[in-house]
Parts: structure tokens; C-alpha cells; sequence
């Protein structure tokens, strides 16, 4: 006999499902294709079972992009685990090394999830806010906190400026930049000034 799953695990196994469904649309057909019928029909799950998990679109864009923070936060604290001893700026690292891994990977995701959060304004808000406090561990623990801030708007822009489309750098100039936005030594000189 099979056992049953209880509740909170078919709901987290739905919950996964739905997110999985929702990303494999916005990759491949787009923001605007993001439906809670088209979610339902990808993943072969009711739109009630759905709609019990996420009651709009908005909520589901709300879960995606936590996912992905998700996804980057845990980027971050392996790369810390493996190599913080290694810098007088961890926390800076830590966003350094997400955002390099970043430009590596498959771009059409987090493209899209930008697409859906400029549908939805709202969802930009959380995105800030979490910006502003991770900004401020940064600072904290710089010597130069202005210096800390251009290297990790650096990271950002190369990122973007890659996702977008309108990157000139070719995979070896950005990974050649991220090393040298890493690299403390480097840096060391200027904040002395």
C-alpha cells in the first residue's frame, strides 16, 4: 500500500508545482501568458488547487520572486561558507559572488520575472526594501562605505546590463571584472585616499 501524503505536504508539493508551472511560462511564452489557467493547465492541477495556494496573479509573482531571492541568498551564503575568511568584506563579497552567478546562468527566468514585476509596481517595493538593508550590511563592515557601494552597484549593473540584452562584454571581460570587484586587494589602495 501506498502511504498517503498528509496535508501540508501535498500543499507544499502543490505550492512547488505552481511556481515550477509558473516559471516554465514566463521563460518560455512570457510575462503577459501568466495566467492562473495557464498555470493550472502546465501544471495538470486544477485552477481551484491553484488558486488555493496563490488567489491571483500577483501573489504568484510575489512567490516567483521570492524564489529567486531565494535561490541568490543561498548563492550568496555558500559562496560566504567556502570563502569569507578569504575577505575584509564578507557581506560585499557574498553579493558579488550572487551577482556573478547571475550572469551565468540562464537569463530568460529572471528576464521574465522582471518583465512581471514591472507589470506589477508593487512588487518592486519589497525588492527596495530589501535592497536598502542589505546595502546597509554592506556599509557597515566597509572601511569606505562609498567604495563598498560603487563595487556592489558595479556587480549590479553588469548583471543587468547582461540580462537586458545590451551588455558589450563578452562571458570572459564580465567574469574578469567580477574577479577583480572580489578582489579586496585591489581596493585597498583606493581607500586609502
Amino acid at each position: 500500500m501506498i502511504p498517503r501524503m498528509d496535508n501540508n505536504s501535498r500543499s507544499e508539493r502543490t505550492r512547488k508545482l505552481v511556481i515550477e508551472s509558473a516559471l516554465a511560462i514566463i521563460a518560455r511564452d512570457g510575462p503577459n501568458r501568466l495566467t492562473l489557467d495557464a498555470i493550472a493547465k502546465e501544471g495538470g492541477i486544477s485552477k481551484g488547487g491553484v488558486m488555493h495556494q496563490f488567489p491571483n496573479k500577483e501573489a504568484v509573482l510575489r512567490a516567483l520572486l521570492d524564489h529567486q531571492r531565494e535561490h541568490f541568498h543561498g548563492t550568496r551564503e555558500h559562496y560566504l561558507g567556502e570563502h569569507a575568511a578569504e575577505h575584509s568584506h564578507p557581506q560585499l563579497a557574498g553579493h558579488i559572488a550572487g551577482a556573478r552567478q547571475a550572469a551565468t546562468e540562464s537569463n530568460s527566468v529572471a528576464l521574465a520575472i522582471m518583465a512581471a514585476m514591472a507589470q506589477e509596481p508593487g512588487l518592486l517595493a519589497s525588492v527596495r526594501e530589501r535592497d536598502v538593508d542589505h546595502l546597509a550590511a554592506i556599509r557597515a563592515e566597509a572601511a569606505d562605505p562609498d567604495l563598498a557601494t560603487l563595487r556592489w552597484e558595479a556587480a549590479r549593473g553588469i548583471v543587468l546590463s547582461h540580462l537586458l540584452g545590451m551588455s558589450p562584454l563578452s562571458a570572459e571581460d564580465r567574469e574578469r571584472l567580477f574577479a577583480r570587484l572580489l578582489d579586496d586587494r585591489q581596493w585597498e589602495a583606493i581607500s586609502d585616499h
